[in-house]
């Protein structure tokens, strides 16, 4: 199981990125879908304080481009 990512890691990730882009959860690597973001709150995860963004909806498929560069598929 990977490591999660903090609070501070995710916001100097999006920096670097055009605030004007929407933003989209990739889900499922067996099939790959875009979902749109929901709500982002902070609760008690299992070891404590967490956040968690919630999932509002299917969008898309992944663009083959996108799986390719998650590892989860071949472009």
């Amino acid at each position: 199981m990977s490591k999660p990512l903090t609070v501070a890691q995710l916001v100097h990730q999006l920096q670097t990125l055009n605030p004007a882009l929407p933003v989209f959860l990739a889900v499922n690597p067996d099939w790959p879908y875009g979902h749109s973001i929901g709500r982002v709150i902070e609760g008690t995860g299992l070891d404590g304080p967490a956040v968690y963004i919630a999932e509002d909806g299917q969008d898309h498929y992944l663009p083959p481009t996108v799986a390719a560069e998650l590892d989860w598929a071949d472009a």
